[in-house]
């Protein structure tokens, strides 16, 4: 088989990490709209029964809150063999670079590392760590999209910039989006965990809103079509956070306006909420491989040197003097 062939077959692999993981991620996110991540007091037992063999189903019936505790145990134990399938599977694929194979491991070593966030969270029922297990998550969602991203055909396309300044602009922006939008889902985590910086994180909001519009124009100059079409992406899920953001304040605080008065825990509530969640987990994913596909274009230009004063040989008028 080709080193092409084989090369696909582990960015499919990849892709469906990300599949796996964003079942965990689902789980996770409506346990903490649901408030349920002390439905258990013990880890990595539930209810003093292992994990793998806890009647899990039975309590979809009997209790809620267990039903979705147990079933992102259950999920994050899922991602857990997969990132092992992946490590393996990418050690057995030839590789000119060895970056898939360090990021591979990179996974395996952050799912692991948020196994053990998670049940610190449960022993000690510090909402602290529950905060960072899910600041964390994101980081190691976006480990994985970074590896789907050097596995696919375009990551040796070659494309340049023509420009310098046009490069460098590009890169400030996607540093500054990734720092932007990081610091929005740590305001988020405020919210969902403590109850705080919920203006805040409005305010920001519609400032990485503004921000993403001006980043996606700026990037209409690229000579990279990869840049172009990633910038105009990630303003594009940018803008379906907003909604859900916007959807997700209606359904907490209600709408005078029209009448609408919010139910605490009702589905719309804790859909939204979830939904709202997930979605920036992947909006900081796609921020964070915009990035990286600016700064892979950038290391493949080559500009010509840059000349500060030209200096021109001026013929006096009327001949020599």
């Amino acid at each position: 088989m080709s080193n092409s062939a084989n090369q696909t077959r582990l960015h499919r692999f990849a892709i469906s990490t990300v599949c796996v993981a964003m079942v965990t991620l689902v789980m996770g996110a409506l346990t903490t709209s649901k408030n349920a991540g002390m439905a258990f007091r013990d880890w990595p037992t539930s209810d003093g029964i292992n994990m793998l063999t806890y009647p899990w189903l039975a309590d979809f019936a009997r209790n809620w809150d267990k039903f979705l505790e147990h079933g992102h145990r259950l999920a994050g134990a899922l991602i857990g063999m997969w990132s092992i399938a992946l490590v393996v599977f990418a050690y057995r694929t030839p590789a000119e670079s060895p970056w898939p194979r360090r990021i591979a491991v990179s996974v395996l070593v952050g799912v692991i590392c948020q196994g053990l966030l998670g049940g610190f969270r449960v022993q000690l029922d510090e909402r602290g760590l529950a905060m960072l297990h899910g600041f964390f998550a994101a980081l190691v969602f976006s480990l994985m999209g970074c590896l789907v991203t050097i596995t696919g055909w375009r990551w040796n396309n070659n494309e340049q910039e023509t420009d310098r300044f046009t490069d460098l602009i590009m890169r400030i922006t996607a540093g500054l989006t990734v720092v932007l939008l990081g610091l929005q889902y740590i305001l988020g985590g405020l919210i969902r965990h403590h109850g705080t910086g919920l203006h805040e994180h409005l305010g920001l909001g519609l400032l990485a809103l503004g921000f993403m519009f001006v980043s996606a124009t700026m990037s209409s100059s690229s000579n990279s079509e990869w840049i172009r079409s990633s910038a105009w992406k990630l303003l594009l899920v940018t803008i379906v956070q907003v909604a859900l953001g916007a959807g997700a304040w209606v359904s907490k605080f209600g709408f005078a306006q029209l009448g609408y008065v919010a139910t605490a825990d009702s589905i719309m509530q804790v859909a939204l909420r979830t939904s709202h969640t997930v979605w920036g987990i992947v909006l900081f994913m796609t921020a964070v491989v915009h990035a990286l596909k600016v700064f892979r274009v950038s290391a493949n230009s080559e500009f010509e040197p840059e000349t500060a004063f030209e200096v021109r040989s001026i013929t006096p008028v009327g001949g020599n003097s």
